[in-house]
């Protein structure tokens, strides 16, 4: 096993942990059911001293959850080309503000058909493709540290999408999210309409080299401004212990929220025995006279065992420009971390 594919395992930002770790409890003719998850509890603290609002709070140290989570996969082999499947997976909250109330969100639920021939074809609540595509080198941070589109990206719910078989190195997808106005009051006033949300775009992925390039309609009515995101993002493993990634993603300012950005990512994983360090800098260029930002993350995580792991992540999603003006105290201010340990089931 490379040791830049034991640095995902470590880290588990990717799904491989529970991917490894996952207990078959039926195998039968053609019919697979597996269970997997994880248990993770941490100290969280720092970060931001003001909300939105301009209003002081308080970002002392707290102990979290730290994203734990149970879930089944299902496969039944329809013929030697054809596998149907499914995935259901929740997410707990395993501290005592949720003792009565654990399972607090459904992360995954969906099903679809996979042609070894024709590709895959699913439906249902799942992570964007545009992350599992194109963002994901940089989605390597357990909390904070992404500053790409992550896996909600116009996703999760009431979603469709296909991706094609490796085709010598290149995979191509598609995927549409329905933003339905269904049981709505209409009034005739400028009622809202459904809406279509799509991305789509290419991988390529051939020996230490992998390349995404891919577009997002960031439509309001999912947290966008409207307009079109498209991102080119890669990775290059130098060798089997250090491999490095660059990516650029942005979309035009409109005058609705979230406005126009540019953002340059750099960043890389270094692995010795079982530890694993990984460091990313974004310079983030915003639009329509928002300041523009500086943002960075740390992560560091030593695998005691196969199943269990524990770790420390630092990030500052808006750093002050490094000047004789800023002192040690400027850089630290506003930065949060998380520490904490894991176990893989």
């Amino acid at each position: 096993m490379k040791k830049t594919l034991l640095a995902t395992a470590i880290i588990g930002a990717l799904g491989a942990s529970a991917a490894a770790q996952a207990a078959t409890v039926y195998d039968q003719d053609g019919t697979k059911l597996d269970v997997y998850g994880r248990i993770a509890m941490g100290i969280a603290g720092g970060g931001p001293e003001y909300n939105d609002a301009d209003q002081k709070i308080d970002n002392g140290a707290e102990f979290v959850d730290v994203f734990s989570r149970l879930g089944l996969r299902m496969s039944h082999e329809v013929n030697s080309d054809l596998t149907a499947f499914g995935r259901l997976e929740w997410r707990f909250k395993g501290d005592e503000r949720y003792t009565e109330s654990g399972f607090t969100e459904i992360r995954q639920s969906y099903l679809g058909l996979q042609s070894k021939q024709y590709g895959t074809f699913q439906a249902g609540n799942f992570d964007s493709f545009y992350n599992q595509f194109v963002s994901l080198p940089f989605d390597v941070y357990i909390d904070r540290g992404l500053e790409f589109a992550g896996h909600p990206k116009q996703s999760r719910g009431d979603s469709i999408g296909y991706y094609t078989p490796d085709l010598q190195g290149w995979t191509a997808f598609l995927q549409l999210k329905h933003y339905s106005t269904r049981g709505q009051v209409e009034t005739g006033n400028n009622d809202p309409d459904s809406v279509i949300a799509a991305q789509g775009g290419v991988r390529y992925e051939q020996g230490p080299v992998t390349v995404g390039l891919g577009f997002v309609d960031d439509v309001v009515r999912g947290g966008g401004n409207g307009e079109i995101m498209g991102g080119l993002i890669g990775s290059y493993a130098i060798n089997d212990q250090f491999s490095a990634r660059l990516g650029y993603e942005g979309r035009e300012n409109s005058d609705v929220r979230g406005g126009g950005y540019d953002t340059v990512g750099l960043g890389g994983t270094y692995t010795t025995g079982p530890w694993a360090f990984t460091a990313d800098y974004y310079n983030v260029d915003r639009d329509g006279g928002v300041d523009d930002s500086n943002a960075w993350a740390f992560g560091s995580y030593y695998n005691v065992s196969s199943n269990f792991d524990v770790f420390l992540e630092l990030a500052d999603g808006d750093a002050p420009t490094v000047n004789r003006d800023v002192t040690l105290g400027d850089l630290t201010d506003e930065v949060y971390y998380l520490t904490g340990a894991r176990y893989h089931f």
